[in-house]
């Protein structure tokens, strides 16, 4: 029985450091746990969410872990800040334009080319791209008005649009159809 007492006494004494260590070990493990999930999203370029992560990870219990937290916090920090864009002429804002849509921000993308358009009035392929920002914003109407001006001035413009997959994605409209397929319609 003094042997059964003795390794009690030993447990006891040893019960709250080994529940520290424990506790250590779980909050290292979800600190680990954290910043993994947190580069796997940095990796994908989901750099708010990875940032939030980052955070959470930077106040665990590895001080070499926070402190590639905070390095990792600092890079998405970068990538999220928006670059100052200083455009001036009606191609570069017509250029912007076009990435902001291969992107889908289609409001900094119709903003774009709203100031290239009012820059040069004319420019066919500009209302070209007016038209499918339009398309892809669901403003069927805006993008058939701007498309028939398109192709008003340039008529080259039905068959690019017609072969475009991206206004494949809405010119099962009506009057798309009769704008792109005037054979079909009798409307040549």
């Amino acid at each position: 029985m003094n042997r059964d007492a003795a390794a009690r006494r030993r447990l006891t004494v040893a019960g709250p450091d080994a529940a520290a260590v424990a506790e250590a070990r779980t909050a290292a493990q979800a600190q680990l746990k954290l910043f993994e999930q947190a580069v796997r999203l940095f990796h994908t370029r989901k750099f708010a969410e990875a940032r939030e992560l980052f955070e959470k990870a930077q106040n665990g219990p590895n001080r070499e872990m926070g402190h590639n937290a905070e390095l990792h916090i600092r890079m998405c920090d970068r990538r999220l800040e928006k670059p100052a864009v200083d455009l001036k002429t009606a191609e570069e804002h017509y250029n912007y334009g076009i990435a902001m849509i291969n992107a889908r921000n289609l409001p900094e993308a119709r903003q774009h080319l709203d100031r290239a358009l009012q820059m040069e009035p004319q420019a066919d392929h500009v209302l070209y791209a007016v038209a499918l920002c339009k398309g892809l914003e669901g403003d069927v109407d805006g993008a058939h008005e701007s498309l028939k001006r398109a192709i008003e001035l340039e008529p080259r413009n039905r068959i690019a649009a017609r072969q475009d997959a991206d206004f494949a994605l809405f010119f099962d409209h009506p009057q798309l159809q009769q704008l792109l397929f005037p054979e079909k319609s009798g409307s040549i």
